[in-house]
């Protein structure tokens, strides 16, 4: 874990950047079309889409009788693809008239499926203004006169895939996992086509089926996203109705949380608050999104003002949970395990601060309307902003709800996305809305606990894998935390004699959950660290002990102004990973959100018993799998906020515009030759050296289920980051990056290098790149060239004009370290970056 003798600081590289560009060659061929009967295949679908809109105008009659105003203007339609290997021409199915009002002739609305051997499936929109132009896409590639110059017919690569069309059902618009539910009266969630003049068309359909909605709404990007109440049959009548719509959703409404705390008696907290000395009011704080908090509580009061104090939902800030959740998280926030504190008898100054906002009903306290996560989490961070803009803080949101779709982006984890990325929050009446283009001086660190486990199984390992990660802990630009365990005593007291528990030190802890079931080659590696969260007793015989003072960590209660209490789970970890990324703030003033980010992933440290998961599998794919499990370790407090002589961390902080052109045409990166300690590394000889890189950035997130892929990508961009080769020149080394970048938006694989822990397939995932490399430190001393290149998302794939000239910025983090006692790889650095040294003079 952390190496003993840090007491340095990380260097920060100022400079030491070039900015260079390079054209790509053509694009490579792509994946060849299905191989069909042209004249059969086209006549058909040609024949099948002329017989659904001839059904559907006879349904629209039987189906909205009198209602002029809401009578469809539109068709429903489904494209079904015939395997994995022919993926639909996605890009195709948006189609808009010119001119300064543009209107959809026909709109994707969602995609499903398209991996193994699942067919993909698309739900399309069809204007009945535009019916002769779509088509018209089946009627050019049947006549041979529009064939290619290499004779290849017209729209081939779209019409050949499609294996069937067919009519679209209000079925067709369910997007969340499993089966929507049949009977009885729910809450549903409703995308609209927010460019839409008609959006505002489901008011008339609430009020003509007599529906109740919820008074509010959310925009985000182009989509705007409504909630009503009804019966799952009465929203057949939707797909024949004018109301714009793109998708119906299971919602997420906050009406839970894990319990957490146990309530313990001390006589300690009085001693421990005189040794106390509060951070000043201008300090840095980790603000919860949580239940509440306790303020008056006497290790709290002098860290949390009243003003710092809010609430969501109205009503007061105080702590609401049954079992004091907030209150416990805060105190984990402030002062991590209170139980090493309160035993000793040193005095304490503290470095940051608290606020908090509570985003969880109290008893009793019934809200007019349900309220989604989203909502509330942006009504939230919009409280302590207003009182004090220009604080830095941490976000460290506890609360969490089932995945709807494991990885996928839902609502509240692409508000927690735009949120990062320091998109404005706007309210228009009703209509809360995060529109505006990212501002990165608004950028925002959000911490978010990974979730629990909802049982547990001796073979705890199986049971987290086999329990997905927790929304919105898959949003990419937040730090997911899971939880991992030292703690393994088993109580003393005689009830629990034979027990036993569950985890060994240093493992993955029982509570958490993974991210085993996420798409392995399009969402996120996480957690990205974990933190402590506790540990389980069995009885061996199927009975389970979770919230034991003894396997949990020491907290402030909220019975009174002087309580204890327990804390477990990833909620516990989330807290003391949201006070660490605090500290870091602190130390380090100038650090982007992103860079604090970067830095406690880029300081975590395996444990031996994650590491032993590798013993027999040395594979990319086992290193994978342990990622998915445990993220990248554990952060210590020294390593994240020192260096040390032979454990040495830089930090840059660049931005650059990475396209340029009409049409995104010129690449641009960034080359930083780095000041390398060149002569002591080849010293090292053949003694190993690690080199561990980290590449975080935020991305602007984009909600609809519309396939994930090409211009309706999640991500707005991405970064990659590379290495110069030992045996290569710069230049050689950027004709590489020049290849690789051009290879992976032709939907190439990189070549993989033995010397990578994790390799450029897998490390590529998400928004926070890292990867290690280990050799000799003779390999290694000529490699100080680290290229940072862009690769595109929807803002490049749809021509995006307002994002065109838009910077991004994106935080390097390098370390290297070995083992070798007595070598000083920090002091030749800090000298060519010009950082006085100084040294210790010991008496003689």
């Amino acid at each position: 874990m952390a190496e003993a003798g840090r007491s340095l600081d990380h260097l920060y590289v100022l400079g030491y950047v070039e900015n260079a560009n390079f054209h790509r060659g053509g694009g490579g061929p792509g994946k060849p079309p299905r191989e069909v009967d042209r004249r059969a295949h086209g006549s058909g679908l040609k024949r099948s889409v002329e017989d659904i809109f001839k059904r559907i105008d006879e349904q629209v009659v039987s189906a909205i009788p009198t209602n002029e105003e809401l009578r469809a203007t539109g068709t429903f339609i489904v494209l079904e693809g015939e395997g994995a290997a022919f993926p639909l021409k996605i890009d195709s199915l948006n189609s808009y008239t010119g001119g300064r009002v543009r209107r959809p002739k026909w709109l994707l609305l969602s995609v499903r499926g398209g991996e193994k051997q699942e067919p993909e499936t698309a739900v399309v929109w069809v204007s009945d203004s535009y019916r002769g132009q779509f088509l018209k896409i089946f009627e050019d590639y049947l006549d041979e006169e529009k064939n290619s110059p290499k004779g290849r017919p017209r729209n081939q690569l779209l019409v050949a895939n499609i294996s069937r069309i067919r009519q679209a059902f209000i079925d067709d618009l369910w997007t969340s996992d499993g089966e929507p539910p049949r009977r009885g009266v729910h809450w549903w969630e409703l995308w609209l086509d927010g460019n839409s003049s008609q959006a505002n068309h489901i008011d008339h359909f609430v009020a003509a089926y007599r529906l109740q909605a919820r008074k509010g709404s959310f925009r985000i990007g182009d989509r705007l996203v409504v909630w009503i109440q009804a019966a799952w049959d009465q929203l057949q009548a939707l797909p024949f109705t004018s109301v714009p719509l793109m998708e119906i959703r299971r919602p997420e409404f906050i009406d839970n949380v894990e319990d957490l705390s146990l309530e313990e008696q001390t006589e300690f907290v009085d001693d421990l608050a005189a040794r106390v000395r509060h951070a000043p009011d201008d300090a840095p704080s980790v603000c919860h999104l949580d239940t509440g908090v306790l303020r008056t509580h006497t290790l709290i009061e002098g860290s949390l003002s009243s003003a710092d104090l809010h609430s969501a939902l109205g009503g007061t800030g105080a702590d609401v949970h049954p079992r004091g959740h907030g209150t416990s998280m805060a105190g984990l926030a402030l002062y991590g395990d209170l139980e090493p504190l309160l035993t000793n008898s040193k005095k304490i100054g503290l470095r940051h601060r608290l606020e908090s906002v509570r985003m969880y009903p109290a008893r009793g306290e019934r809200q007019v309307e349900p309220l989604d996560y989203g909502t509330a989490t942006v009504s939230a961070v919009a409280l302590p902003e207003a009182v004090r803009r220009d604080r830095r803080r941490t976000f460290c949101l506890t609360l969490s709800t089932e995945p709807d779709q494991p990885g996928e982006p839902t609502l509240w984890s692409a508000a927690v996305d735009a949120l990062a990325a320091g998109t404005d929050i706007v309210r228009d009446g009703n209509e809360l809305q995060l529109l505006s283009v990212p501002e990165p001086d608004s950028a925002r660190l959000i911490v978010v606990a990974a979730g629990n486990a909802s049982n547990y199984e001796m073979d705890h390992r199986t049971n987290s894998v086999n329990s997905p990660i927790q929304d919105p802990a898959q949003a990419w630009n937040a730090i997911t935390v899971g939880a991992f365990t030292d703690l393994s005593r088993v109580p003393s007291h005689p009830q629990y004699a034979g027990w036993q528990v569950v985890a060994q030190a240093g493992d993955i802890s029982p509570h958490t959950t993974t991210s085993l079931y996420f798409s392995r080659t399009r969402w996120p590696i996480k957690p990205d660290i974990c933190m402590e969260g506790g540990n389980v007793l069995s009885d061996g015989a199927g009975l389970y002990e979770d919230r034991l003072p003894t396997l949990s960590l020491r907290s402030t209660g909220h019975r009174n102004d002087v309580a204890l209490t327990s804390a477990n789970a990833t909620s516990a970890a989330t807290a003391q990973a949201s006070r660490l990324a605090t500290l870091a703030m602190e130390r380090y003033p100038s650090y982007w959100p992103e860079t604090v980010r970067g830095l406690l992933t880029h300081s975590a440290e395996w444990t031996e018993p994650m590491l032993q998961q590798l013993n027999n599998d040395k594979s990319k794919g086992a290193r994978h799998t342990l990622l998915r499990q445990f993220g990248w370790g554990v952060p210590s407090e020294e390593a994240v906020l020192n260096s040390a002589r032979g454990a040495v961390t830089m930090v840059a902080q660049d931005s650059f515009v990475p396209f340029s052109g009409e049409k995104y045409s010129m690449r641009h990166f960034r080359l930083h030759p780095l000041p390398w300690p060149a002569d002591v590394l080849r010293d090292l000889g053949p003694a190993e050296v690690r080199l561990r890189i980290t590449l975080s950035y935020f991305i602007e997130p984009s909600a609809s289920r519309r396939g994930w892929r090409n211009k309706y990508s999640y991500r707005s961009h991405g970064l990659r980051f590379d290495l110069q080769g030992r045996t290569e020149t710069q230049a050689e080394f950027v004709q590489r990056v020049n290849r690789e970048a051009q290879s992976e938006e032709d939907g190439s694989r990189p070549t993989e290098s033995a010397r990578w822990f994790l390799g450029e397939n897998a490390r590529h995932l998400g928004s926070l790149h890292q990867d290690e490399w280990t050799g000799t430190g003779a390999e290694l001393a000529h490699c100080n060239n680290v290229a940072v290149y862009p690769v595109g998302g929807w803002w490049k794939n749809n021509s995006r004009r307002d994002r065109r000239d838009l910077p991004v910025r994106y935080a390097l983090l390098l370390s290297l370290q070995t083992k070798e006692q007595g070598v000083d790889l920090y002091t030749p650095i800090a000298t060519q970056l010009g950082v006085p040294i100084s040294t210790a003079i010991s008496a003689t």
